[in-house]
């Protein structure tokens, strides 16, 4: 099994051009070694609830044991028939005894150790002539990352071993590649890239830095430096974990230990973290000290970065699990959040108690609640029944005896499963990309990602485009951040563990409706071509296929809607 849950571009520049090596030096080891500590307590107390409820099974078993009586008593001979080679000193040191016995030197695996050479530095042995920082410096500039590379972070599970794979995606040279990956302890469920070093005692809000916060299946938050390789544990976990390091900071650490252990077994909501799967994260880009965080638990939590603890937690603002939250781009304490409840709710986070916020009922469950990036009064909401709603948040939501309801200012039906991907771009407006989990055998026609074309708000979007980029159910959908781009590339990634990048710009249909808007394919795209780049799995012949991935047959899209492509131009 393999599948990309969740992606996230990283703004260029952002990343460092030369990524450090992971240095564990004492006060790294020290921190680790009480991460460790507290994964042990929780594997120990796991394993006290096992046997606990294997108590009963035992004694089922008791009858059975009576048998055994004879098994012993054999096992007893056979151990008499052992005595003589005297096993229980098998690994005791006889070198007093052979020299006693003028037998000479005993035999050991490193017995000759005397007679090797030792030298100071790898320059005096002979036997290496490989100067030591040539292979450093291949290594240095295999690592190195350009101001013109757009970085890539996918959360990938692959053979129930759960990453993050960090790609580096060239756009003049059509290339995309990983550069390094990060071992997860959970599946992942959601990423959010943070400009903010936290973590290890960093609390300068004024320093940049290039991080991630990763929500899991399990209850805490993990946040990585990205500019560090082969790393072992993150930099800070926010939850749980982060809860109990606080009684080994104190003087008095024994007694609050207890304390903490007694409060982790309880898996009711809480103010202080989260007890459920992490859903959806939202990191705020005015106050970027504040990540907000949803979970399966019912309850948004607003974590503080420079403590690395929960300032706020919100338990009464849906009755169901909350699956996305974003911040408002106009207001950035106006938090908006859908939830499987079929509401979607925008709270000011400063209010006490905001579980009165404007509320909007919708007809099946959300997948996911999007600000326009051009209008940031009006948002997108995205639904389990394949369909998308467009609402103005200054239009207040009457209340009727049963929910509250208001009319959208428009609704597409995308496609006819979950709309598990949306994506407004951020440079180009109305310019929409949609993608569906529907699976292949239900309606094989609906496995492409979707480009729309938001005309006014009387009629609502036109299809412009579709297609199957092969990444199977599409999971996630992301729009690169950077101006630079032009806004032409879209991170497509789903179940069959792949990433795709594709350049929205060489699609004819997009260049009919946003060529004057700055949108201009590159590469063999402005000669009319598709340009798609992706990673591929190791084929049979051993053989890895990267680089730019040319649509063949009724795919290329030359104007008629083929198999796997359709386009649409306005009239």
């Amino acid at each position: 099994m393999s599948m990309i849950t969740a992606s996230t571009w990283v703004p260029r520049g952002a990343a460092a051009q030369f990524p450090t090596k992971y240095d564990v030096d004492e006060k790294e080891l020290s921190r680790i070694s009480r991460l460790a500590k507290l994964q042990l307590e929780d594997a120990e107390e796991d394993l006290e609830e096992a046997r606990n409820r294997g108590a009963e099974g035992e004694r089922s078993m008791s009858e059975e044991e009576d048998g055994d009586v004879n098994m012993t008593s054999a096992k007893g001979d056979a151990d008499d028939d052992l005595k003589e080679y005297d096993l229980d000193h098998y690994d005791s040191d006889h070198s007093a005894t052979a020299d006693a016995n003028g037998s000479g030197e005993s035999m050991s695996m490193f017995g000759n150790a005397r007679s090797l050479a030792y030298h100071d530095s790898n320059a005096e042995d002979p036997y290496i002539t490989i100067p030591d920082n040539e292979d450093e410096d291949d290594e240095r500039e295999e690592l190195q990352v350009l101001s013109t590379d757009n970085m890539l972070v996918a959360a990938k599970v692959e053979d129930e071993v759960a990453h993050l794979e960090i790609y580096v995606y060239e756009d003049e040279a059509d290339n995309l590649y990983v550069h390094h990956d990060i071992m997860l302890p959970a599946i992942p469920l959601c990423v959010e890239w943070l400009d903010l070093p936290v973590g290890k005692g960093l609390t300068d809000t004024n320093a940049k830095g290039n991080f991630v916060a990763v929500g899991t299946m399990d209850p805490d938050i993990e946040l990585w430096d990205l500019d560090t390789i082969d790393s072992m544990y993150p930099n800070a976990i926010l939850g749980q974990a982060s809860a109990e390091q606080e009684p080994e900071q104190n003087t008095d650490g024994s007694n609050n230990q207890k304390k903490e252990k007694k409060r982790k077994k309880s898996k009711k909501a809480n103010d202080h973290y989260h007890t459920d799967a992490i859903i959806s994260l939202a990191a705020n880009r005015s106050h970027r000290n504040l990540l907000a965080s949803a979970s399966a638990d019912r309850t948004i939590k607003l974590w503080d970065l420079t403590t690395q603890s929960c300032a706020k937690s919100y338990n009464n603002t849906h009755t169901d699990k909350i699956c996305s939250i974003a911040w408002s781009p106009l207001h950035p304490t106006v938090l908006l959040s859908g939830s499987y409840d079929r509401t979607v709710c925008a709270a000011d986070m400063r209010a006490a108690d905001p579980s009165q916020p404007p509320r909007w009922t919708v007809e099946s469950d959300v997948e996911s609640v999007t600000w326009d990036p051009h209008n940031p009064s009006s948002f997108y909401i995205a639904m389990e029944g394949g369909m998308v709603h467009y609402h103005d948040m200054r239009s207040t939501p009457t209340t009727t005896p049963s929910r509250p309801t208001q009319k959208p200012i428009w609704t597409l039906q995308a496609h006819s499963g979950p709309v598990s991907a949306f994506a407004p771009n951020p440079h180009i407006p109305n310019l929409l990309a949609t993608g569906t989990s529907t699976s292949s055998s239900s309606s094989s026609s609906d496995q492409k990602i979707k480009l729309w074309h938001q005309t006014p708000p009387s009629t609502g979007p036109s299809l412009l485009a579709s297609r199957d980029l092969d990444v199977g159910k599409v999971f996630t959908a992301q729009w690169v951040p950077d101006a630079e781009v032009g806004g032409r590339l879209l991170a497509v990634a789903g179940s069959r563990g792949v990433m795709r990048v594709w350049d929205t710009g060489s699609v004819r249909g997009v260049r009919d409706v946003f060529g004057g808007g700055g949108v201009n394919g590159g590469g063999e795209g402005g000669k009319g071509g598709e340009r798609v780049v992706g990673v591929e799995e190791d084929s049979e012949d051993g053989e890895e296929e990267e680089g730019g991935v040319e649509p063949s047959g009724e795919e290329k899209g030359e104007g008629e809607g083929g198999g796997g492509w359709e386009s649409m131009e306005e009239e």
